[in-house]
């Protein structure tokens, strides 16, 4: 699938215990952009994510990927094209070494050595972890574990990168490598964060998610910067935006 555009449509999510957690969602993104999703705890943020490639089905309304519905028979498809970074790197890594871990997708596709050998190197050297490459996962601080994480999915060689919470547990150096890594990707990029200063440096637009419906969808700056909208959602405005520098 070449540049694909991923929407939601009337997208609604109903927990088995009843709790209503996205209500008649609807957004497009198209090729390229790099899209925060914000919210308090409990808006419906990663119960959103789990949906833009098939780990949760919709109780109404759907989700497509380039006009077609992401179902059960069309999920292989869309977990080729969409890549999934969970919040905890550890959720991600269980092989005994890093290597390991990052072919672990490849392998499952098929792929024959070279081409599996090709992908690892290329992902690990994408994220500048290529020596920790015959590392046990286990033993990595906390943003190598990251780096890792995000190689796995990049040897998929999604065309969309899907993130919850990437800067969670991040010392403030490792912080900033994966700020830098972020921004210098080409994928279309959908983050879910409570980080609200990194999706100014990183997210050219935001969508506010509050009760599990859309409350607002526009420019990061524009939104970001409306203290009232933020308020009344349980945000604050961030501080990187109270203070820029005039250069």
């Amino acid at each position: 699938m070449s540049h694909p555009m991923i929407e939601a449509r009337n997208l609604c999510f109903v927990y088995p215990d009843g709790t209503r957690a996205l209500q008649s969602v609807s957004f497009r993104i198209g090729p390229g952009e790099s899209v925060g999703i914000i919210g308090c705890n409990g808006a419906g943020k990663s119960t959103l994510l789990l949906h833009l490639n098939g780990y949760l089905t919709p109780t109404g309304g759907e989700m497509r990927l380039s006009e077609v519905p992401i179902t059960r028979q069309t999920v292989a498809m869309a977990r080729r094209a969409v890549g999934l970074v969970f919040q905890d790197s550890d959720d991600q890594l269980f092989m005994a070494t890093v290597s390991e871990d990052v072919a672990f997708g490849p392998l499952n596709l098929g792929l024959t050595d070279d081409e599996i050998e090709r992908r690892v190197k290329a992902a690990l050297d994408r994220v500048g972890v290529a020596h920790l490459r015959d590392r046990p996962p286990h033993k990595l601080s906390g943003g190598e574990k990251r780096s890792v994480a995000i190689a796995t999915v990049l040897a998929m060689e999604p065309d969309i990168l899907v993130m919850d919470e990437p800067s969670s547990n991040l010392d403030p150096r490792a912080r900033r490598r994966l700020i830098e890594l972020l921004r210098s990707f080409e994928h279309t990029r959908i983050i879910a964060t409570h980080d609200l200063e990194m999706v100014v440096e990183v997210c050219s637009r935001v969508i506010v998610l509050d009760g599990g419906t859309v409350v607002a969808d526009g420019p990061t700056r524009e939104i970001l910067n409306d203290e009232v909208l933020m308020i009344a959602h349980g945000l604050e405005r961030p501080h990187i935006l109270r203070h820029l520098h005039p250069h």
